[in-house]
């Protein structure tokens, strides 16, 4: 039967699938975010723990959305699952810090992530503009040149070519993934069979090392490492283009993040084999912005200077893959809130021709190029990091409300290990969420005033509804 020219088209293949999962969550973090650990916990060990306990705890939050994804195969993906459980405003209220600060914020560091990684190819080194301001009691160096020219025009091309059909952007995400997984393979490899450095004495603490800050200072650690697993919940935003939605949705969540977990621990352990902690501590960061980022440290200890400039290649295709990924399903949140008649109607609108929410892409990439323009990276990735979580805990959650409200629902695919699975999801991520408004207090506030700006915004498409 021919589908209407006002519906998707389900052209994602299980392939693409996977590698929509993998290829978005495996993006700028991994090679960035290990520093700023190492700088909060003082401790290598405690450094791999870290990505350790938040590996499992996005298998355990995957898990979780496989049943609620095979449910309800639609676009939209938690902004649907949070409607059929908990109603119209918090599905809006998700929908909206999805697109003010979560979709658009990681677009938007992905996009400053490849350029920070082209910077070490070719110098993006002009600043036309710059100016330092206090922001909440916070000093921020704002700066605008030709990396955030660069950011801004990587996140437009993609967005460009995420306005034709699924299917060609799902054949894009599965070559990058393909190139990225093999650019890390040659980093690790080279490490633990070439490195001139390596010593697994490095993975002993310092002497002079600052005392260990307890699980305060290793939730901030997990904060940062869950950044880089962050993305593992975007692709059941795009189960409207899913073929075999059933099988094909449970089956990427869990075989994707089991490989994005093993292929993060072993990345990780590489750095430390390659690098002693102080060259790790001192890598690219807030506090070391010109330093070289952890990765094209460990990397140079293989291929030297010249080297480390060809393995930023690799680093270059991982950003762009999640970006381009980031893109394809972030989209969707919008589209689905538009049809529902809470967000800007063109949002809804499909291209007659590629049958793709353009008018959804384009809004999204012109918020998320504002963004790249305005913030460091780890300042925006823990405002797109606590806002998520907060929902995330409350999207595991409707699992429960969801089997009670809908128990005849035919499920394809019911969560490993329920009721623990989900439950020790939803218990970890309010700690995760309560440690983050204690230590990072200026980020937290800024995450709940974001959310809180949707609410008029609600009330006016509502009155306009009616």
């Amino acid at each position: 039967m021919t589908e209407e020219k006002n519906e998707l088209v389900r052209g994602l293949t299980l392939t693409n699938t996977v590698a929509l999962v993998v290829g978005t969550v495996i993006g700028t973090g991994v090679f960035l975010k290990t520093a700023i650990m190492a700088q909060d916990t003082s401790a290598p060990v405690m450094v791999l723990a870290a990505w350790v306990a938040a590996g499992l705890l996005s298998l355990a939050g995957a898990l979780t959305y496989a049943e609620l994804g095979a449910m309800l195969p639609h676009a939209g993906g938690e902004y649907v699952y949070l409607r059929h459980a908990y109603g119209e405003t918090s599905a809006f209220l998700y929908g909206w810090m999805r697109f003010i600060v979560a979709s658009t914020g990681s677009i938007a560091i992905l996009g400053v992530g490849f350029a920070t990684f082209l910077s070490a190819i070719f110098p993006l080194t002009t600043v036309w503009a710059e100016t330092t301001f206090n922001f909440l009691g916070q000093t921020i160096n704002w700066q605008f040149g030709t990396k955030q020219i660069v950011a801004v025009s990587a996140i437009l091309i993609f967005s460009i070519i995420n306005c034709f059909t699924v299917a060609f952007g799902g054949r894009v995400q599965s070559l990058l993934t393909v190139l990225k997984i093999g650019g890390i393979a040659i980093v690790v490899i080279g490490v633990f069979f070439f490195s001139h450095t390596a010593n697994w004495g490095h993975l002993v603490t310092p002497a002079n090392a600052s005392s260990w800050g307890g699980t305060a200072a290793f939730g901030t650690a997990m904060l940062a490492a869950l950044w880089a697993y962050d993305g593992w919940n975007n692709m059941p935003m795009a189960a409207g283009e899913v073929k075999d939605p059933g099988r094909n949705v449970p089956r990427a969540l869990i075989y994707g993040m089991i490989a994005v977990t093993v292929i993060y621990c072993l990345t990780n352990l590489a750095y430390f084999y390659a690098l002693d902690f102080g060259e790790i501590i001192t890598a690219n960061s807030t506090r070391f912005r010109n330093a070289l980022p952890v990765a094209t440290k460990a990397a140079q200890t293989v291929f030297g200077e010249s080297g480390g400039k060809l393995i930023s290649i690799a680093f270059i295709l991982s950003a762009l893959g999640a970006l381009n990924g980031s893109i394809l399903t972030g989209a969707r949140v919008p589209y689905a809130m538009a049809r529902d008649g809470v967000f800007f109607s063109k949002a809804k609108e499909l291209n007659v021709n590629t049958r793709v929410p353009v008018y959804s892409i384009l809004m999204q990439a012109f918020w998320a190029s504002i963004l790249a323009i305005s913030g460091t990276f780890d300042q925006l990735t823990d405002y797109v990091i606590f806002a998520s979580w907060i929902f995330y805990g409350l999207v595991t959650s409707s699992v429960f409300v969801l089997r009670r409200k809908m128990p005849e629902a035919d499920r394809p695919y019911k969560t490993l290990g329920y009721p623990i699975i989900p439950l020790v999801f939803v218990c970890v991520a309010l700690w995760l969420v309560i440690n983050t408004l204690i230590n990072r207090p200026v980020e937290s506030v800024v995450g709940l005033i974001l959310i809180a700006l949707g609410i008029p915004l609600y009330i006016y498409f509502r009155l306009k509804k009616k």
